[in-house]
């Protein structure tokens, strides 16, 4: 049973290492793309959370805010429609108010460096809040290209991830065929 097991997970693991290394490729080839579909996907997640959310708030089993609910189902829906029928603008706007938070974060991580009670090394915090603000003002004065750029952030994650499934098979698949003798027991 327990290599049946492992002459299975050898082959899924080639599959999603593959899988990996082909999205990983296009994201990189094709970064523009990559966001803008990433943002339709998104956009369909968030039009189905807020229809479940308004769907929730009207239900009379619901407790809590039914009123929250529906606000929140609201937005998400305009959210999604958003994102679905005009992805390019949206990634762009997202890119943009991830840049805002990068750079309110190295505020905070320069004043935390210089607070008294801190567990990591200042230079560790600033070093972060360096590059924290680096890639803020990257991404507010360069909206699409910071998008552009996180595509292949991703697309290279991606490959390196699946070069490792694909690595992780091939040593559980030779393992498999080429057993490890088991060691005797001593006496």
């Amino acid at each position: 049973m327990d290599r049946e097991l492992f002459a299975e997970s050898w082959k899924m693991l080639v599959v999603r290492g593959v899988i990996g290394i082909v999205f990983g490729l296009l994201a990189i080839i094709w970064p523009l793309e990559t966001a803008i579909a990433l943002m339709v996907l998104f956009g369909f997640w968030a039009l189905i959370d807020g229809i479940s959310s308004l769907i929730e708030a009207f239900r009379s089993e619901t407790q809590g805010s039914r009123l929250g609910l529906a606000v929140m189902g609201v937005i998400a829906i305009i959210v999604g429609l958003f994102a679905i029928f005009s992805p390019s603008v949206a990634a762009n706007t997202l890119t943009l108010i991830f840049g805002i938070y990068l750079i309110i974060r190295a505020v905070f991580e320069v004043f935390a460096a210089f607070s008294s009670y801190r567990l990591t090394p200042r230079w560790l915090l600033l070093l972060g809040a360096a590059l924290s603000l680096l890639l803020g003002i990257f991404f507010v004065a360069n909206p699409g290209r910071g998008t552009v750029g996180i595509a292949v952030w991703l697309g290279l994650i991606a490959l390196c991830w699946g070069l490792v499934f694909v690595a992780m098979g091939l040593i559980v698949r030779r393992g498999h065929v080429n057993p490890s003798p088991a060691t005797p027991a001593t006496a």
